[in-house]
């Protein structure tokens, strides 16, 4: 093989990898499987203006709480609210809430730990509340520990104005037959619940 054909060679190889490389750089830049990169980009961009369209400083809100019953009053215009009223396998029964100051001004809950005398070193608290099961003819009152010191919320403290708070207060489970009772504490209105089985 003379140079001339040497070089010819060499010119056709040359032509034929670049020609390849073309066709490799081609291929890889269009294989976006059918789909248009306008469509990729108009995704992407819709999903940044989701994240812009979303207010800013908004926490996604919660269901909303059910509750078994509300009643207000007393001496001091308060609204006490019940949210649940759960038997658990232990033997007890756990109501919880919220209690709110409709006073106006500051309100001290003390007379809420009630009048037992066993009681009176629970200060601000839910101590004094009891269950009335009616059709058992059976007054269920607050669990306490060997101290007196009552299974459930002890207050820090004065309620401001409008103050709401949320309690717990802990009995011995009625029979599993009994499904209502009512909820008593201090001079409140009674409260009629119903008993729902826990986990």
């Amino acid at each position: 093989m003379n140079v001339r054909q040497t070089m010819k060679a060499r010119r056709t190889l040359t032509a034929v990898a670049l020609a390849t490389g073309l066709v490799l750089t081609v291929a890889g830049c269009g294989g976006d499987g059918g789909e248009k990169p306008e469509a990729v980009s108009s995704s992407k961009a819709t999903e940044g203006n989701e994240a812009e369209d979303k207010p800013k400083g908004e926490e996604p809100k919660a269901p909303e709480e059910q509750v078994l019953a509300e009643v207000r009053g007393g001496a001091d215009n308060t609204t006490l609210t019940i949210n649940t009223a759960v038997r658990d396998e232990g033997g007890f029964l756990t109501v919880s809430g919220k209690v709110k100051n409709g006073k106006g001004g500051s309100w001290n809950p003390t007379p809420w730990r009630g009048q037992e005398k066993e009681l009176s070193g629970n200060s601000a608290s839910m101590a004094g509340a009891s269950l009335v099961d009616r059709a058992g003819k059976k007054k269920y009152l607050i669990l306490r520990d060997t101290d007196g010191r009552c299974l459930c919320t002890q207050f820090s403290g004065a309620f401001k104005a409008d103050e709401e708070q949320t309690w717990f207060a802990q009995f011995p489970a009625p029979p599993a037959e009994t499904t209502k009772v009512d909820f008593q504490i201090a001079d409140m209105p009674v409260a009629a619940i119903e008993i729902s089985d826990g986990e």
